[in-house]
């Protein structure tokens, strides 16, 4: 199975990935943007672009990488990764279910002022202008499309551990 843990940065999606493993039996987290840097390493170059996501390779490697490690390992894949574009959604999605694996798409959510303090204040990775554009593209997917085809975990006033709960019981039989 794969768990997708969707949502803008600042979301907790990295945090409750982590978090969630250890709740849920045979898990592994992978971090689909390791797909978006190798792509970005081909030499010369693949087309410009501002997310590597508009490259359609990453969606199809994206989910090759996830079919191959679960016919090796089995047990359930974590993937927290934003994916904002409805289109993008869908070629992932119906990638997975080419594959007869099951999805549970979950959106890890927190309203826009909670999502910039967090971004402004990460003391990992320190205030970022890339992150902070992708609060309006978040607002428009999740009031247009994003809240309709996911779990919304709404994790403004959650502390990860309480987020990673929430998955690890909607998915724990």
């Amino acid at each position: 199975m794969i768990v997708w843990l969707n949502g803008t940065h600042g979301a907790g999606k990295t945090t409750t990935s982590a978090l969630a493993r250890e709740l849920i039996p045979n898990s592994r987290v992978f971090d689909a943007e390791k797909v978006g840097e190798t792509l970005m390493d081909i030499t010369p170059g693949l087309p410009e672009t501002d997310n590597f996501q508009h490259w359609p390779p990453w969606r199809t490697l994206v989910v090759e990488t996830a079919r191959c490690v679960l016919d090796y390992t089995g047990g359930t894949l974590l993937v927290p990764m934003t994916v904002l574009v409805k289109q993008y959604w869908r070629e992932i999605s119906a990638g997975f279910a080419h594959h007869a694996i099951p999805v549970r798409h979950f959106v890890l959510h927190a309203d826009r002022e909670t999502l910039r303090e967090r971004i402004e204040g990460d003391t990992l990775l320190g205030p970022s202008p890339f992150r902070l554009r992708y609060l309006d593209s978040y607002a428009e997917a999740a009031r247009t499309w994003l809240h309709d085809e996911a779990e919304v975990v709404d994790t403004t006033d959650l502390t990860p551990a309480q987020a990673a709960l929430q998955v690890a019981d909607a998915v724990n039989p």
